[in-house]
C-alpha cells in the first residue's frame, strides 16, 4: 500500500504534495482525498495526534523525512502554536451522556477542529517555503489559520464575509493577519470570499483554507479527529456530523474507514450529515441523487455525480442564514466523498431548523458550557433523526462538538 492523494472523481493520484487535482475545472468532480499507506494501526500513546498518528498521515510519508526529524518538527511547531494560543495540539476528550458520545473540540487550538486541518497542511509544506498563505472563512477556519500562520511566522491574508463577527475580526488582526472583507455582488451566487481567495491563489498564494476543492492537504490533518475517536470508543450505531464546506465530515468519515481497513473497528456505523435549513446545498444534492438512485441504483447515481457535479451540487440561492454560522457555506465542496460514505452505510443527509439548533445549543451546554450553535449542529441532527425514526431508542450515537461558535 502506498500513501497518496487520489482524486475522488477521475482517479488521478500522487504520492507527493498537491493541493488540487490537475484536471479540476475540466469537467466532473475533482477533489483529492488522502489515502493511508499504513498496514497496521498505530500503537503510540503520544498525546500529540500528529505524532501519535503520523504513520497514517499523507504528509508524513510524502515529505521523505526520517521519523525522528518528523517528530522533532511537529514538536517544534507545536511549541510555537502553544506560545501563540496558550496550548498546542493534544488528543481531545470524549464525553458521554446516556447513549450519546460527544467528541469535544472546544478545547482544541483556536477553539475548534479547524486547526487540525491547517496544521496538517502546514506540515506538508517544506520549512523553506515562505509564500503568502490565504484562507477564505466565516470565522473558525480563519482563526485557526491565523494561529498556525503566526506560529510559523508566515504572512496570512484572510477573506471574510461582511457579516463576520467583530470579535473574530479583532482577534485576526491581533494575530497579524491581513483581513479583507468580501462583498456579495447584487444577485450574485456562490461564496464571495472564495472568489477573492482563489484570485489570491492564482496570484501565487498558498491555499491555506479548509475547502477540499482547493486544499486537499487540509483533509489529511482533519483525519486525526476520526482516528482519535476510533481509539476512544467502541463503534456506535450512528455517527452524525454537521456539514458546511464538508471538510469535517469528509475527513472524519475517511478516518473511520481507515479504522475499519486497519482492523481497529470491525465495521462502519451508519453515517449521517447535517445542515441548517437556511444553507443546505448538500441536502438538495442528496435528494437529487436519491431520485437518480431509485432508477439507476447508487452506483449509477454516484457515477453521474462524479461526471456532472453541477447537476446536483449548486451554490445556495441567496444569502445563507442560520445561528450556526460556521456551516453557512454556499456549497459543500468535497461533497462527493460525503455522499459516497453516507450511501455506503445506509445513512442520511438532513436539514435542521433554527428551533432545533437552538434547543441543541441549550442541551449541549449542559455538558460543554462553551459550545456554540455550529458546534452542536450535529446534536440537532441527532434529535431530528430520532424524531423521524432514523435513529431508534437505545442506539448509540457519536457526534462532534466542533467548536465554541
Amino acid at each position: 500500500m502506498t500513501a497518496e492523494l487520489r482524486c475522488a472523481g477521475c482517479g488521478w493520484a500522487t504520492a507527493g504534495v498537491a493541493f488540487r487535482c490537475p484536471y479540476a475545472g475540466h469537467g466532473g468532480d475533482h477533489v483529492l482525498q488522502p489515502a493511508t499507506g499504513a498496514r497496521t494501526w498505530p500503537s503510540s500513546d503520544d498525546p500529540n495526534p500528529f505524532v501519535r498518528y503520523r504513520s497514517l498521515l499523507h504528509a508524513y510519508t510524502a515529505g521523505g523525512a526520517t521519523d525522528a526529524a518528523w517528530c522533532e518538527r511537529v514538536e517544534r511547531l507545536d511549541a510555537r502554536v502553544a506560545a501563540v494560543d496558550g496550548h498546542g495540539f493534544r488528543v481531545t476528550p470524549v464525553r458521554t451522556a446516556g447513549e450519546l458520545v460527544v467528541k469535544d473540540e472546544t478545547g482544541n487550538v483556536a477553539r475548534s477542529h479547524k486547526a487540525r486541518h491547517l496544521f496538517g497542511a502546514l506540515l506538508a509544506l517544506p520549512d523553506g517555503d515562505d509564500r503568502e498563505l490565504a484562507v477564505a472563512s466565516c470565522g473558525n477556519a480563519a482563526l485557526a489559520a491565523a494561529v498556525v500562520a503566526r506560529a510559523a511566522s508566515r504572512r496570512l491574508r484572510v477573506f471574510v464575509p461582511t457579516w463576520a463577527p467583530a470579535d473574530v475580526l479583532a482577534r485576526l488582526r491581533e494575530l497579524g493577519a491581513e483581513v479583507e472583507v468580501c462583498q456579495r455582488p447584487p444577485g450574485g451566487r456562490g461564496d464571495p470570499t472564495l472568489a477573492c481567495f482563489r484570485a489570491a491563489v492564482t496570484a501565487g498564494a498558498v491555499p491555506f483554507s479548509c475547502q477540499g476543492t482547493d486544499n486537499a492537504l487540509a483533509l489529511d490533518g482533519g483525519r486525526t479527529l476520526g482516528w482519535e475517536l476510533a481509539d476512544q470508543i467502541t463503534p456506535p450505531d450512528h455517527v452524525v456530523v454537521q456539514v458546511g464546506g464538508g471538510a469535517l465530515a469528509s475527513s472524519t468519515f475517511h478516518a473511520l474507514a481507515d479504522a475499519v481497513a486497519l482492523g481497529r473497528w470491525p465495521s462502519l456505523p451508519r453515517l449521517h450529515a447535517v445542515q441548517a435549513v437556511g444553507a443546505a446545498p448538500l441536502v438538495r444534492a442528496w435528494e437529487a441523487l436519491r431520485a437518480v438512485a431509485a432508477v439507476d441504483g447508487w452506483e449509477g447515481a454516484l457515477a453521474a455525480a462524479a461526471a456532472d457535479p453541477s447537476r446536483f451540487m449548486r451554490p445556495w440561492d441567496g444569502e445563507p442564514t442560520s445561528a450556526a454560522t460556521g456551516i453557512l457555506d454556499d456549497e459543500t465542496y468535497d461533497w462527493l466523498a460525503i455522499v459516497r460514505a453516507v450511501a455506503a452505510t445506509r445513512g442520511s443527509v438532513v436539514a435542521v431548523d433554527e428551533p432545533t439548533i437552538a434547543a441543541a445549543v441549550r442541551e449541549g451546554r449542559t455538558w460543554v458550557p462553551d459550545v456554540g450553535p455550529t458546534g452542536t449542529a450535529g446534536l440537532a441532527g441527532v434529535r431530528a433523526l430520532q424524531g423521524a425514526g432514523g435513529i431508534r431508542e437505545g442506539e448509540r450515537v457519536a457526534v462532534v462538538f466542533s467548536g465554541v461558535t
